[in-house]
């Protein structure tokens, strides 16, 4: 498990796992229903982008999300 704490950290987590499924950008966007320019950004970190298509992004490359409290209480 890894844990994300910046949109930069998120961008570099789908960046690598694409590369490493080798899917090219233009590929992952019509996969995953969204535009090129929303996975440049995306990639690049960009904090302002859309959190449901984020995650349409992450579930298309098979990443899921997890979310846990720092005390362990949720």
């Amino acid at each position: 498990m890894k844990q994300i704490t910046s949109s930069e950290e998120l961008g570099m987590l789908i960046h690598s796992t694409r590369k490493a499924q080798k899917i090219t950008q233009e590929k992952l966007a019509a996969y995953s229903g969204v535009g090129i320019r929303f996975i440049k950004e995306l990639e690049r970190g960009k904090p302002t982008c859309e959190i449901q298509k984020a995650i349409n992004v992450l579930l298309m490359l098979g990443l899921t999300i997890n979310i846990c409290s720092k005390s362990g209480e949720i």
